[in-house]
């Protein structure tokens, strides 16, 4: 694959997302709900598709491919499980998209400083996912550098990949928030699994088909079909790995925004449904492309390389290499700007909004726009450190957003929980996190997520007990949550 192939390719991609990513503009993007929320419009296939691709990121043909690369079957166990979490979104889903449209919450952790009736818990749960998520931007940032520093011999340097991303996450965010965002999302979520699916088939049948491919695989690399197979994958190490996943469409504050964001419950169904087809395709096809990297090339030294060095090898015609290696580049950064976008609508509207008292909707949008660019920098900083295994990464931001999930929960299930008791879980759950993971210490053998749910979980039910509960708040959001839910039954 020629370095003026990929060039050639990446140009024409970013004119035909900014194409896509202008035609979006509607209206003056003049509200945090317009520009944060597409104004609660969209419909059920654009959402699915921008679901799909902000979270199946750099993660999946770099990431679960070199997870794969490394461990085998058990990376594929890893994913499903993750596919058997998104259920999550059937079940809490209608809950946050109702209390939205009711309250007119612009992000969750707006939603959860109201139900808790403390302007402090929004704060700190804002300031806890932006203390994780910016380095899950990087390591997005990080498999567009390896990917162009892989397809073309380092002819790209991983710098200037990192480069493009950035400044391509920050102008599609900037042209119409959300909307351009989504909207080119759905072109880049459709061109990838489309790309990938077809190539993966022209390896598999210059493999011997599938009969061959797997014969082959059975008989040289017989370890990579079984748990724990090369040791990598022991049960620790998964259970560590998949419980940050599982809960991941309820931690990760830039998807459980986009619950607010479908035009109807229809919408959110159809954004569901959708999701789950497109995700256990693009995790065949992902797991497959570790596989044959595998096969193909045993001795790699990164195993996020496995995908690039398949790109640009014989196996696949260097036109479909390209167009696939766009797929995966816009992947990412469409990840990245769904980020950018919720991390500075979270400061906007939960930190800035609530010290700065008596702030105006339209101040908050200068605000957040402002914080966009530095947000995307720091990013990028953080991505030159280079680290290695883009999928643990992951894992390992998901993480620290792990300590939110039990006051997720308590807001729609349990009416006394308190904001002392989310406050004490957030603030202490993610120390624990980061002292875990700056250690790299795993006590009884279980990782930092683990730890971090169990202590936030043990902290939010032992503080709420022992403080006082807004009842009348809790009573009117629970109450109003159930009586919705049984009209739409």
């Amino acid at each position: 694959m020629t370095t003026t192939y990929v060039w050639s390719a990446i140009v024409i991609y970013i004119i035909l997302a900014l194409f896509i990513a202008f035609l979006s503009r509607r209206g003056k993007q003049t509200t945090m709900d317009s520009y944060f929320l597409g104004n609660r419009k969209l419909n059920g296939f654009v959402s699915a598709l921008s679901y799909s691709a902000t979270t199946y990121s750099a993660f999946m043909l770099v990431g679960l491919a070199g997870l794969t690369y490394n461990g085998g079957v058990g990376a594929l166990g890893f994913e499903l499980i993750y596919l058997i979490g998104v259920s999550l979104v059937a079940f809490f889903g209608p809950r946050f998209w109702l209390a939205g449209k009711k309250y007119g919450y612009v992000t969750p952790s707006e939603m959860l400083g109201d139900r808790y009736q403390n302007k402090l818990v929004a704060v700190v749960v804002s300031l806890s996912s932006c203390l994780f998520l910016i380095p899950y931007s990087a390591v997005q940032l990080s498999g567009v550098g390896y990917l162009l520093q892989g397809v073309t011999n380092n002819a790209i340097p991983f710098t200037t990949g990192v480069v493009i991303a950035t400044l391509l996450a920050i102008v599609y965010s900037y042209i119409a928030g959300i909307r351009s965002v989504a909207w080119t999302d759905a072109l880049q979520a459709l061109f990838m699994v489309i790309t990938s699916t077809i190539v993966v088939l022209i390896i598999i049948n210059r493999l011997g088909g599938f009969d061959g491919f797997f014969h082959t695989l059975e008989t040289e690399r017989s370890e990579l079909l079984t748990v724990p197979g090369n040791g990598y994958f022991s049960f620790t190490t998964f259970l560590g790995l998949t419980i940050p996943w599982f809960f991941f469409s309820l931690s990760n504050p830039q998807v459980s925004q986009r619950l607010f964001m479908p035009a109807s419950l229809k919408s959110l169904r159809t954004m569901l449904m959708g999701f789950l087809g497109f995700g256990l395709i693009y995790t065949l096809v992902s797991v497959i492309w570790g596989f044959t990297a595998s096969l193909q090339f045993p001795d790699l030294s990164n195993a996020d390389l496995a995908t690039p060095t398949l790109l640009s090898s014989d196996l696949v015609p260097p036109v479909l290499g390209v167009i696939v290696m766009v797929g995966i580049m816009a992947a990412a950064i469409s990840t990245i700007d769904s980020i950018l976008l919720t991390l500075s609508s979270l400061f906007a509207r939960d930190v800035y909004g609530n010290v700065k008292k008596n702030t105006s909707d339209q101040m908050q949008l200068r605000i957040g726009k402002l914080v966009i660019p530095v947000i995307a920098v720091l990013a990028f900083l953080f991505a030159q450190m280079e680290l290695n295994l883009i999928a643990v990464l992951s894992v390992s931001s998901s993480a620290g957003l792990l300590v939110v999930v039990p006051a997720i929960i308590g807001t729609f299930f349990w009416s006394k929980g308190t904001a002392a008791g989310v406050l004490t879980s957030v603030i202490a759950g993610s120390f624990l996190v980061i002292m875990l993971e700056v250690s790299q210490t795993t006590p009884f053998g279980l990782a930092s997520g683990i730890w971090g749910l169990l202590i936030s979980s043990l902290l939010f039910l032992i503080v709420s007990l022992l403080t006082k509960a807004p009842k009348k708040k809790a009573h009117e959001f629970l109450g109003y949550i159930k009586n919705e839910l049984r009209k739409k039954t």
